[in-house]
């Protein structure tokens, strides 16, 4: 005879798997308004200190607004897009004459698909 003990029946459970989703913020454009007061020589200085952007690429984005009357400059969360046009608005150009041109052109709205 042997002492062995009778097997148990083992009950296992399982969780149902828990599934998250991640929700994506809805993008706004930064969109720069065609300006036929200020130079084209700071609209490139604006994107290019507001922006990080490269003289090339300013230069493409200011002819784009100039050509097209408006061009999206920037892509991204609301909160950053406002802090963008913020910026871009805070530039003045000078005049010889000492009159201040207000800011340039520049507003948001939601990006399509978003």
């Amino acid at each position: 005879m042997s002492d062995e003990s009778p097997l148990t029946d083992v009950m296992v459970s399982t969780k149902p798997k828990e599934t998250t989703k991640t929700r994506r913020v809805p993008p706004y454009n930064v969109i720069l308004l065609n300006d036929d007061h200020h130079t084209m020589e700071f609209v490139i200085e604006v994107l290019c200190k507001a922006l990080g952007y490269t003289v090339e690429r300013s230069y493409q984005l200011m002819m784009q607004a100039h050509n097209g009357g408006r061009t999206i400059v920037w892509t991204g969360p609301k909160e950053v897009a406002e802090l963008k046009a913020e910026q871009i608005q805070t530039f003045h150009q000078r005049l010889d004459d000492g009159r201040e041109l207000g800011p340039l052109g520049c507003e948001i709205e939601p990006a399509p698909g978003g």
